[in-house]
């Protein structure tokens, strides 16, 4: 994955705890879905999440940004991977079954998100990005480098 101006961070999957949510997020990457997003929430020590489409085109300030997916939800599968610092998880509603292409990177472990969020990967290289990531940063492109 390539922030612009931030440099490059290289992730991990887990399709054994998380296979559907695996599956997805390659085929939106392949699809270039996330190419040219912008980052719309940071917490600091928390997470850094993207994956909205609608940042491609609305201000960051319009209230429907957040909102934003591929049009359609996948289910929910909760597995044993503790939400720790660099990890990858899928946004949702309050319904477990309502993730589609939003997705955080962990800035520091949040083990009240454990069993009730998916976590389908980790960074591997470039948490000092992922750590000076902004809201509004752009996510230039993210690729397949490995199967």
């Amino acid at each position: 994955m390539t922030v612009e101006q931030r440099g490059q961070v290289r992730l991990e999957l887990w399709p054994a705890d998380a296979p559907g949510h695996v599956k997805n997020f390659l085929d939106l990457v392949r699809k270039g879905f996330y190419d040219g997003q912008r980052v719309h929430r940071v917490e600091p020590g928390f997470v850094v999440q993207f994956g909205d489409p609608q940042t491609k085109t609305l201000p960051l300030t319009d209230p429907r940004i957040g909102g934003g997916g591929p049009g359609y939800t996948i289910k929910a599968e909760f597995n044993k991977r503790p939400f720790d610092r660099g990890v990858l998880g899928m946004a949702r509603t309050d319904d477990p079954d309502s993730a589609g292409s939003q997705v955080y990177l962990m800035l520091g472990p949040a083990h009240f998100l454990n069993g009730k969020y998916t976590a389908f990967g980790r960074v591997t290289s470039g948490m000092d990005v992922v750590d000076r990531m902004k809201v509004g940063d752009r996510i230039t492109s993210i690729k397949v480098v490995d199967k």
